[in-house]
């Protein structure tokens, strides 16, 4: 933090649980086209690596703008069915228009807590989440909740993020918010995004849920920030318009903001690849267990 902020007194800013209900969830809603195009590769990945079949019931877990969703009705259609869960009730409306207009009739979505949600027509044969588990307060009873969910043999796949020194297109601008307010130190196992960072942590999680026969894959990429295509200028409007880290900066003041800004589309211009974007490193754990 420079001295002029300490000058004025300012503290370190505490980062804040991420208001799914509200105030994330409408972020996401609103940028929900950058955000999709940032993460498809990823739910393409896990959607071929849990190879659903006709006839499955699934729960598609944080399904968010109703992506994964649909492509999972689609697998599993005509006799299978999924129901989508989200805790925001924006993302829920959006999903269901979403679904309505693809024409899609194996489709239902419910606005819950998954770590406390009931489904009268459970059992299902699986759960799918595309960064839609890394957020319980407390992970276990979460997981155990879900597992009674899901059929014995039913299987869980999961995506969730990798470490967040894999994951430069999060640090590098973490790096930058850095530079003008001060954060405390990331509380490892806390929820958020890289709660799972650790396997042997996620594999106690799961194992106090009732769940076995854990298998991880990596998926390591690049990730388009601020979506296919995006300018530096853009995906630096983007990390302050729906990130975490804009809101950090935002508390600070119009003169933090426009200085972190630059600095932000400096940081990109050395990440962006004409006709892709701004392409930074990202790792993901491709995770499936067996209830």
């Amino acid at each position: 933090m420079s001295n002029d902020n300490a000058d004025q007194g300012q503290q370190p800013e505490e980062i804040k649980p991420e208001d799914w209900a509200g105030e994330m969830g409408l972020k996401w809603l609103a940028n929900l086209s950058l955000f999709e195009e940032m993460i498809a590769p990823i739910g393409d990945a896990l959607l071929a690596r849990a190879d659903f079949q006709p006839g499955e019931t699934v729960i598609d877990l944080g399904c968010g703008g109703a992506a994964t969703t649909l492509a999972i009705a689609d697998a599993v259609a005509p006799s299978g069915k999924v129901m989508g869960v989200d805790i925001s009730p924006d993302l829920v409306a959006s999903a269901q228009e979403r679904a309505s207009r693809s024409g899609a009739e194996n489709i239902e979505f419910t606005c819950a807590d998954a770590s406390t949600v009931t489904l009268s027509d459970a059992p299902y044969d699986r759960l799918f989440s595309r960064f839609g588990s890394m957020f319980f307060e407390d992970p276990k009873s979460a997981f155990a909740n879900l597992h009674g969910l899901v059929r014995k043999g039913g299987r869980i796949d999961l995506a969730v993020w990798g470490p967040p020194r894999d994951n430069l297109w999060m640090m590098e601008m973490m790096g930058v918010v850095r530079n003008h307010v001060e954060v405390p130190p990331a509380v490892p196992r806390a929820p958020g995004p890289f709660a799972f960072e650790d396997l042997d942590y996620l594999g106690e999680i799961l194992s106090s849920g009732g769940f076995s026969d854990v298998d991880v894959a990596a998926y390591v990429a690049l990730q388009p920030v601020g979506g296919v295509g995006a300018t530096p200028e853009q995906a630096a409007d983007f990390a302050s318009a729906a990130m975490a880290t804009g809101r950090l900066l935002r508390d600070q003041g119009d003169a933090v903001v426009n200085a972190a800004r630059k600095e932000l589309i400096d940081l990109f211009a050395r990440h962006h690849v004409p006709g892709k974007g701004v392409m930074m490193q990202g790792k993901v754990w491709l995770v499936s267990a067996v209830a």
